[in-house]
């Protein structure tokens, strides 16, 4: 009796050794990376260039330099991923598609270019850079993501903390908040991209009208009354 039982179970054990293997990677196969199709990815539009107005503004040439560092984000955001809310406010991604960089890493290379093109600085350099400047950008990115919590297309939301710093003095020349939400005209990939690129290009062109304005002001030499 025990010979049959013990030569039983050496059956089912072979069984399960021949057969487990396969029915596994059947399984788990589809649900691997490298099974799936590529994600299609994405980059933010370059800003617009600007007509140095600023710099016109002043009247004379810039004589201040400027770093901007890279933005700080919660590990939500500071991610190649496209972050979506839906209703109840749940938060998560859209499948099959990435940015082609991380959203910060993004936003900062946008605001240099931005920047640069203003013509209010001698010089703009993104962190880390070894070349001294007497300001720096501080911004931190809040939202970067398509909110279909709403009926209707989705709606890109954009949101930064940006804060302007006397390196020479550690003080702070100003700080604000810029926020941006754009209405995809359809709930389709292509129509939600653009509508980041347009938020996107929103809060830059804020964020660069503020700084450079102050900066402008913090430029200029004082007067005694």
């Amino acid at each position: 009796m025990n010979i049959r039982l013990a030569t039983r179970s050496v059956w089912v054990l072979l069984s399960m050794l021949a057969i487990g293997p396969c029915g596994l990677t059947a399984c788990v196969g589809g649900l691997l990376e490298s099974d799936q199709p590529a994600p299609e990815s994405y980059r933010l539009a370059a800003p617009a260039a600007s007509s140095n107005a600023y710099a016109a503004a002043a009247g004379k040439p810039a004589t201040v330099a400027i770093v901007v560092a890279r933005l700080r984000a919660p590990a939500s955001l500071d991610t190649d991923r496209i972050a979506v809310v839906e209703a109840g406010r749940r938060f998560d991604y859209y499948a099959g598609v990435r940015w082609s960089e991380a959203a910060p890493q993004m936003l900062q290379q946008n605001l240099v270019t931005a920047l640069t093109d203003s013509g209010a600085f001698a010089g703009v350099y993104a962190a880390p850079s070894r070349v001294p400047a007497e300001l720096l950008l501080d911004v931190e990115l809040r939202r970067f993501e398509a909110d279909t919590a709403a009926a209707g297309p989705p709606v890109a939301h954009v949101q930064v903390q940006a804060s302007l710093v006397d390196s020479r003095r550690s003080d702070r020349v100003a700080s604000f908040v810029s926020d941006a939400a754009v209405a995809a005209s359809a709930n389709r990939r292509a129509d939600i991209i653009d509508a980041f690129d347009r938020a996107s290009a929103q809060v830059v062109s804020d964020v660069v009208a503020r700084v450079s304005a102050a900066s402008t002001q913090l430029a200029q030499p004082s007067t005694s009354p």
